[in-house]
């Protein structure tokens, strides 16, 4: 990796973590020794990039430090082509169309010679094959996540058999052939997946009075528990 690519990659993760980063894991990263971590970081420092901290308690990234837009690699490029194909075969219609949206973006501030990676990369997403049809509008579940919104939902399972639930949505999670949406069921009194093909109705109601990364990682406490369970089940 040339300097310029370390320390570009260096200031990217700093960037992507929330807590101090020790030498050691940045050399660990960028396959280098601690010794030239400690030399570009003060080299950074001497550029007037907002890096914090020192040898031995590890190093963040001052708050509202920005990087000029798109500085990509060809793999980063890559990367978001694939991505954006499988958005736009798997994903419903608004989420397909802002796929496409922001390929068309990147693709027109990419430079001339990195274009090529994104209108022809060198993967691609296998075909999607027929998906289930919601009978509700993806959005309005999406809505409800982000904004921490109860749903009420009226739900036919697999043997026609319907039921109304309250919901307190945590993800929707997309598969090649349906969409599952995990949330805590009031009805329940725990975490269910449920697909959306068999959402019958749905409607936002008010808050559900937990932040959405709190109810997240609840769910994400829940799961590792019930897989551990099952493991030693076994």
């Amino acid at each position: 990796m040339r300097r310029a690519q370390r320390l570009f990659q260096l200031i990217q993760i700093l960037r992507a973590s929330r807590r101090p980063i020790t030498a050691s894991a940045l050399a660990e990263e960028l396959e280098v020794s601690k010794r030239t971590v400690y030399r570009d970081v003060a080299d950074l420092i001497g550029q007037r990039i907002p890096i914090e901290g020192e040898a031995g308690f590890g190093y963040v990234l001052g708050a509202g430090y920005d990087m000029p837009p798109l500085m990509l690699t060809r793999d980063e490029i890559e990367a978001l082509a694939l991505g954006a194909q499988w958005v736009m075969a798997r994903g419903d219609k608004a989420l397909a169309a802002a796929a496409r949206d922001a390929g068309s973006k990147i693709v027109h501030v990419l430079p001339d010679e990195m274009r090529s990676y994104f209108l022809e990369p060198s993967l691609g997403a296998k075909p999607v094959p027929p998906q289930q049809e919601d009978k509700v509008d993806p959005g309005i579940i999406r809505s409800a996540i982000r904004e921490g919104h109860k749903l009420r939902i009226r739900y036919v399972d697999e043997a026609g058999a319907g039921t109304e639930r309250t919901l307190w949505p945590v993800i929707l999670g997309y598969s090649d052939t349906v969409r599952i949406l995990i949330a805590w069921c009031e009805l329940r009194g725990d975490f269910r997946h449920f697909r959306t093909d068999r959402i019958a109705e749905a409607e936002g109601q008010g808050r559900h009075g937990t932040r959405p990364g709190d109810l997240r990682r609840q769910w994400q406490k829940w799961r590792e528990d019930l897989q551990a369970g099952r493991a030693k089940a076994k």
